[in-house]
């Protein structure tokens, strides 16, 4: 007996990254319209300021600076080890959160204010029970 197995493309692993499944994929925030702060993820008011739906979709840009790291040695079983947790910093104002990749996993080799650029790609061959794959975000020193 076989299982039938519907493949749509990849998906993204979080709600905020837009055209997963196409050559342009990007981050979306939403930008409060009466002080310009930027948030991920659904809401209609504010965080900073408290305004109520005045929010609009903003495509993020692309590169920032490392804010804030952490070097995992211990995780799910499954995944590879160490690797790179950081917080970076965009340069039109969002912060968020992701796996720094190409740099090796030591502190000598980061240093805070270091430039980087957002990069997708296949979130390490993870398949949702249909068999789609996903497209994630990452972070990569600007070389």
């Amino acid at each position: 007996m076989s299982e039938l197995t519907t493949t749509k493309g990849p998906l993204p692993v979080v709600p905020y990254l837009k055209g997963a499944d196409s050559d342009d994929p990007y981050l979306e925030g939403l930008e409060c319209g009466a002080c310009n702060a930027i948030f991920l993820g659904e809401r209609s008011t504010c965080a900073k300021c408290g305004a109520r739906d005045v929010m609009t979709a903003k495509r993020l840009g692309t590169r920032g600076k490392l804010y804030s790291y952490s070097i995992v040695y211990r995780s799910f079983p499954g995944i590879e080890v160490p690797y790179i947790s950081a917080i970076v910093d965009l340069e039109d104002g969002a912060t968020l959160k992701g796996n720094l990749i190409d740099v090796e996993p030591d502190p000598e080799n980061l240093t805070f204010d270091m430039p980087v650029e957002v990069v997708f790609g296949d979130a390490l061959g993870r398949k949702d029970k249909d068999g789609n794959s996903y497209t994630s975000y990452f972070f990569k020193p600007v070389a």
